[in-house]
Formats: C-alpha cells, sequence, structure tokens
C-alpha cells in the first residue's frame, strides 16, 4: 500500500514537473507562461500563499485542496526557471527541504530528546540561528535575513524578536505603553504640522510598538489585526442588513443610527 502510494505521487509530481518545462518550451510552449522570470512571478506565490490561508481560515477544504495545488505549481515555476538557468531544479527543492527538515528534528529523527512544544521552539530558533550564521558572510547583521517582502506587520516582528534576542527590547509592558503615549502624542503633533511624511513616519512608528506590544504577550499582530478585520466585517455587514431592512442604505443615514447597530451587533456577539 506505502509503495503504491509512493508511485502514485511520484508520478503526480513528474506530470506536473512536466507540463511546467512543456509550459516554459520555447515556441510551443505559452506565450505568457514564457515571458515569466523570478520578479513578475514572486507576487502571484504570495497570493497563492494568502488564497491557501484564507481556505483555511473558511474551512473551505475543497478550496484548501485546490490552494495547495496552485501554491505547488508556484513551487514548480520557480524552479523550473532556476533550472532554466542552470542553478537547481525541482528535485533539488524537495531534497534540500528533505535534509533541513531532518536535521530541524533532531529529536525524531536522531537521539537526541526534547520532550515539550516549547523545547522544541527553542531547538528550532538555535538550529535556524546556527545554519544563518553559516549562510551569512557580507552581512553580519542579525537582522540580515529578514525578508524584505514580508507583509509589514510580520516583518516589524521579525525584526524586533531578532533584535530583542541581543538584549534590544523593552523591559516590561508599561515600558512599551509609555513608548506608545509618546508615539501617540507625536503622532498628534505631526498632524498639526500637516506634513505628510512626517505623519505617515509617526504613524509607522506607533504601529511598530504595538507590534512589540503584540510580541512581548505572544500575539502574532498579522492574526490579531485579521481577527479585528473580520469583526468589523461581520459588524459593518450587520448594519447594512439591518439599514437594508428598513429601505435604506448607509449612504442615507446618519452616522448615529450606524452607531446604534454597531452596538447591536457587538451585543449579539456576547
Amino acid at each position: 500500500m506505502i509503495c503504491d502510494k509512493s508511485e502514485k505521487l511520484a508520478r503526480a509530481l513528474s506530470k506536473q514537473i512536466e507540463i511546467m518545462a512543456r509550459l516554459r518550451t520555447p515556441e510551443s510552449g505559452c506565450p505568457w507562461d514564457l515571458e515569466q522570470d523570478f520578479d513578475t512571478i514572486a507576487p502571484f506565490t504570495i497570493e497563492e500563499a494568502y488564497e491557501v490561508a484564507d481556505a483555511i481560515k473558511k474551512r473551505d477544504f475543497s478550496a484548501l485542496k485546490e490552494e495547495l495545488g496552485d501554491l505547488i505549481f508556484q513551487v514548480a515555476f520557480h524552479a523550473r526557471m532556476a533550472e532554466e538557468a542552470n542553478m537547481f531544479d525541482f528535485v533539488d527543492v524537495v531534497n534540500g527541504l528533505n535534509k533541513k527538515m531532518i536535521a530541524r528534528h533532531e529529536h525524531v529523527f536522531g537521539a537526541n530528546e526534547i520532550a515539550t512544544p516549547a523545547a522544541v521552539l527553542v531547538n528550532w530558533e538555535n538550529l535556524k540561528a546556527e545554519e544563518r550564521a553559516a549562510k551569512l558572510s557580507a552581512d553580519k547583521s542579525v537582522l540580515a535575513d529578514v525578508a524584505i517582502t514580508l507583509p509589514a506587520l510580520s516583518r516589524a516582528w521579525k525584526l524586533s524578536k531578532r533584535a530583542a534576542r541581543v538584549g534590544f527590547d523593552w523591559e516590561n509592558l508599561q515600558a512599551i505603553f509609555d513608548k506608545l503615549t509618546e508615539e501617540v502624542n507625536e503622532t498628534r503633533e505631526a498632524i498639526e504640522s500637516a506634513d505628510v511624511l512626517h505623519i505617515t513616519e509617526e504613524i509607522g512608528d506607533c504601529l511598530f510598538v504595538l507590534v512589540n506590544l503584540a510580541r512581548k504577550c505572544a500575539i502574532d499582530p498579522e492574526n490579531a489585526l485579521r481577527l479585528a478585520n473580520d469583526k468589523f466585517e461581520k459588524r459593518f455587514r450587520f448594519i447594512e442588513a439591518e439599514l437594508a431592512n428598513q429601505g435604506k442604505s448607509p449612504q442615507d443615514s446618519t452616522i448615529d443610527e450606524m452607531e446604534s447597530l454597531w452596538l447591536q451587533a457587538k451585543i449579539k456577539e456576547k
């Protein structure tokens, strides 16, 4: 049974690699696929990853199957372009992944014993740090390989987490609240100056401090904002629905009417 499943998997992956090669074959391939490069495909890769997360959030597992397939296609696309440039191929990608996962799970594949999820996470981070140190040559900064293309909140979280590892961090939550108050006051002053760049910088500083507050509380800021977005959407849709029952729309209503319905939406959630 295991052998049969492995053979099916091998055939499926081989077919995907073959399809990708056909799409990228000069003259007989797809004109659109042929003109793409790493830079033009990268945004689609990010989009597909978000669509995977969206399917999970919605518990739409039929969509999840499809979105995971789309994500695999993105991997195959990048791997094919790399193969064409004689850098690496799909097999190299998978072999590299397998090697890394085995190395990072010594407690499963080796003699190292780790009993708790928290200890596993600490070990994982230590191994990643060792791998990072081995890769870095010119740039020795602890921030060196924090991806620039990460969503801004996630990147802020990673940057501050890295800095905190070497002791650059607030001592406690109160210190962060004090800093947040300082940044809010500076934002007020910036708004009074009407300097758009200054206002942008100060709002960014407020967000960065809030990310650190989330980090100190072991909260993923991206997830926190995602939940806030979901909550806002649910409540605003309630407002729209209630107004529609009255033969009205938000455009025809006062802020007081909408605030009253917003409070009703909050009460319904409890």
